[in-house]
């Protein structure tokens, strides 16, 4: 480890990225939470423990960051997608084809979201977690179509699982697929996904 000096004021933001970096990699390397140690973060980062503990209680504290900025970062992306887009079929494909191209194009940071479960540290509201108000814009992105009479009735969170897990299968399938296996190409298979998904979803 190299010693790092003390940071100088203004620098304490600096320091918390660069621990979540950290405990990033060190998640990413390892695939489960018992990977991470507080002891392996400050080494990584090039500072004593003690300082870890300056800007994470613990480390539940500080997984349950390096997870909050991922799903930040898959919501500023669904966002991004239905700015503008005011009609709920349009907006319902373009949240499809956001969240498949951020599981593919930034595949680390999925694994961080949907790898090994993390704590919730206690006291946390569900509903002002990043993962609950990115999956809570799909969820309103189809009551506004059962509302207008595009889709079918029904429970529109209910829904909303179904539809997420469609686009998430798809994610894992090419990410996860051997190379020599005979899938259609990416934006095939996303467009396809989409038309089944849209057939069961949009009222008769």
């Amino acid at each position: 480890m190299i010693a790092r000096a003390r940071s100088a004021r203004g620098e304490g933001v600096a320091l918390r990225d660069e621990i979540l970096d950290a405990a990033e990699q060190l998640l990413l390397v390892h695939g489960h939470p018992e990977g991470v140690g507080m002891r392996a973060v400050a080494k990584a980062v090039g500072v004593t423990a003690p300082s870890i503990y300056r800007h994470f209680e613990d480390k539940d504290a500080l997984l349950f960051e390096v997870c909050a900025r991922r799903f930040a970062d898959l919501d500023a992306a669904l966002v991004a997608a239905v700015a503008g887009v005011d009609d709920p079929v349009d907006a319902l494909e373009a949240l499809g084809r956001a969240y498949v191209a951020f599981g593919l194009e930034r595949q680390e940071a999925y694994k961080v979201l949907f790898g090994e479960k993390v704590a919730v540290p206690e006291g946390t509201m569900i509903e002002d977690l990043a993962g609950t108000r990115a999956f809570g814009r799909l969820a309103h992105v189809i009551q506004a179509g059962i509302d207008q009479g595009h889709f079918v009735t029904g429970d529109a969170w209910e829904t909303a699982v179904a539809v997420w897990a469609a686009m998430h299968g798809l994610v894992l399938v090419i990410a996860s697929t051997p190379d020599w296996f005979p899938l259609p190409p990416r934006e095939a298979s996303v467009e396809r996904t989409l038309r089944l998904v849209m057939e069961g979803i949009l009222a008769r």
